[in-house]
């Protein structure tokens, strides 16, 4: 077990370490003195962007030499911080905006790390998914962390129909140049009534957030073409709970979902079993996301 550093002596083990170090999203008081002062002890930080880290470690005073760790060299640099760490150096991981390895680079390097034998240590701070998540005021049980969903809307709306049934809140991360066309496949997919909360640049100078319907997203984004702009974390509401169904009308709900799509199987159903409409369409992405699988009797 490592020896943990105390509040008056070294932030770094006594062993040498790979700390996984949060920085800020934007604003940089939100940075932690913890992280500080590891960025200052450690021997090396590996960036992904050190151009970009530059700035921060100009604005702290820190003079740590960095390396770059990045997508594209993952595996080469991943091999350095073994090396350096086999050679009693400490090193620091940071990505270019919050906790590193949450959808940016990193998880394979502290993997390769971990296998080697050496210690990896979390120093937390700011995380843009939990920032969103923790000013939606969705109150269900649990949230499930999607990260970035495909670039192309066929193998997004596939992904999005594996989600479509999980009561969790939904919490996924996009950019700017598909952000629009994310939320029009997610209308489609999980349901214009579905409530979403869109965060853009977050804790920057043009920092938005905005709750509201699925299928209102469209013409909210179409208002102003300044908020296509920046880096989204958007949090999806769960799917509603199918309340109210007999098993008279999950069965018929379930032979029209066996050769029809969910909104035209939904509406069907609805019609002739006079159940509602919307805790048919909730059962029925729950079954699609389960492989279409027939309801229970």
């Amino acid at each position: 077990m490592n020896d943990l550093p105390t509040a008056a002596g070294s932030p770094l083990s006594s062993t040498p370490s790979l700390y996984v170090v949060a920085t800020p999203l934007g604003n940089l008081q939100d940075v932690t003195l913890r992280a500080l002062a590891v960025l200052r002890a450690v021997d090396v930080v590996a960036a992904e962007d050190t151009r970009h880290s530059q700035r921060l470690f100009d604005a702290c005073g820190i003079r740590t030499r960095m390396l770059a760790l990045h997508e594209h060299n993952e595996q080469v640099a991943a091999s350095q911080l073994i090396e350096l760490l086999a050679q009693g150096r400490h090193v620091a991981l940071i990505t270019d905006a919050g906790t590193p390895a949450v959808s940016d680079p990193g998880a394979r390097a502290v993997a390769r790390v971990r296998a080697a034998g050496h210690p990896v240590v979390p120093v937390p701070g700011a995380c843009a998914a939990v920032a969103a998540l923790s000013v939606s005021g969705f109150a269900e049980a649990g949230f499930r962390f999607v990260g970035f969903l495909p670039p192309k809307s066929a193998a997004r709306r596939a992904a999005l129909e594996k989600l479509a049934g999980d009561p969790d809140v939904l919490v996924f991360y996009e950019a700017p140049h598909r952000v629009a066309e994310c939320v029009a496949d997610m209308a489609a997919v999980l349901g214009g009534m579905r409530e979403v909360l869109i965060a853009r640049e977050l804790t920057k100078l043009h920092e938005e957030i905005a709750c509201l319907m699925l299928a209102d997203t469209a013409a909210w984004f179409a208002a102003d073409p300044n908020r296509s702009r920046g880096e989204f974390v958007l949090v999806v509401r769960g799917a509603p709970a199918a309340e109210g169904l007999d098993a008279e009308a999950e069965k018929v709900l379930s032979l029209l979902l066996a050769e029809l799509p969910v909104k035209t199987a939904s509406r069907l159903a609805a019609e002739i079993s006079g159940a509602p409409r919307n805790a048919l369409y909730a059962r029925a992405l729950q079954l699609k996301a389960k492989g279409g699988g027939q309801a229970p009797a």
